[in-house]
């Protein structure tokens, strides 16, 4: 995935562009590859969090250390091509956040995830639509990009952590009234990356966008106090996880 990101955008940016790799809890070697490509590569940095912070934790992390006009993220499993994400950066003058979307009817999706996950897929846009109103086709896309301007604002206030931060963030950049554009996109289902789709699972993902919805609302005080008298004995094992939400600031 470096090799393919960074002769594009070095062809295209030289200088002036930047990755951030954020390394949470890999026991791979990611740390040692990462660490070759910034001796060639001033382009390439790298942030290393011992403590286990989930997926929203270490996109925080990352969205922090960056220092472009224009700040995104994506995942580092190849997913959303090189050119795919090129692509979503040339559309910069179309909104303030540019979301990659692969339900668009001009997406290319060439290897298709099983049925089971495109059901949970549309099932959780559909919880998404009504809890949140947001009308977007595809928030789980791993491939985003905002201005600045709009980083600057939200950062301080994202709560969500896990796999729920993709909401939460587009829930802040809609509050300020910031203006969200789907992008087709070319996409790419990898068979290396792996999310649990147990019960388990999908019952934290379930309690955390539950929660997200309250935390953001009158009952935000019943959250705190929940998580206070009894949120170490109900919730201890999915924040320890990462699976629901900081007390971010509204």
């Amino acid at each position: 995935m470096l090799d393919s990101y960074l002769a594009l955008f070095i062809a295209q940016y030289a200088e002036n562009v930047e990755f951030v790799v954020v390394v949470n809890g890999s026991n791979d070697g990611t740390e040692d590859v990462v660490g070759a490509y910034i001796e060639r590569f001033v382009q390439v940095k790298m942030v290393v969090i011992e403590k286990p912070i989930g997926k929203g934790g270490a996109i925080r992390r990352g969205l922090s250390e960056a220092s472009g006009d224009w700040v995104g993220f994506v995942d580092a499993d190849g997913s959303t091509p090189a050119e795919a994400y090129l692509d979503l950066v040339n559309h910069q003058a179309d909104g303030d956040v540019l979301l990659a979307s692969r339900w668009l009817p001009e997406s290319i999706i060439p290897h298709r995830q099983p049925w089971q996950r495109r059901f949970l897929s549309r099932m959780f846009n559909l919880l998404v639509r009504l809890l949140f109103n947001l009308h977007l086709r595809d928030t789980q896309c791993g491939a985003k990009l905002m201005s600045r301007e709009v980083l600057d604002a939200i950062l301080p206030r994202l709560g969500a952590t896990h796999w729920i931060i993709d909401v939460d963030i587009l829930l802040q950049a809609k509050r300020m009234g910031a203006k969200l554009v789907e992008i087709p996109t070319v996409w790419n289902d990898q068979p290396g990356s792996k999310l649990d789709v147990k019960w388990k699972t999908m019952r934290n993902v379930l309690l955390a966008l539950l929660r997200l919805r309250f935390f953001y609302s009158p009952f935000r005080p019943v959250v705190r106090w929940l998580d206070q008298k009894v949120g170490r004995h109900i919730y201890e094992e999915w924040i320890r996880s990462g699976s629901l939400i900081r007390q971010g600031r509204s």
